[in-house]
């Protein structure tokens, strides 16, 4: 995957992340969405990050990583 790629797919992230809106009518169940959606999305986006760094076997812990911290972090924004 190149870094152009990578980059493109990092904005329509950002920019689709900007769409979720944070107060609804039905409750818990979209604050449920939400968590969700921020959780594997931070996964994706982190493991796109991390596939960039390194080469080999240091790339598969570089994704890895990335998908986990980026859970973590988006698990955090996005739920309460």
């Amino acid at each position: 995957m190149t870094k152009c790629t990578i980059s493109i797919t990092l904005i329509g992230c950002l920019a689709l992340s900007g769409c979720q809106s944070a107060a609804t009518s039905q409750g818990g169940r979209s604050s449920e969405f939400g968590c969700i959606a921020g959780t594997v999305g931070g996964a994706i986006v982190g493991g796109l990050v991390g596939a960039t760094i390194g080469s080999g076997t240091g790339q598969l812990w570089a994704v890895g990583g990335g998908a986990t911290l980026g859970a973590a972090g988006g698990n955090a924004l996005t739920c309460n």
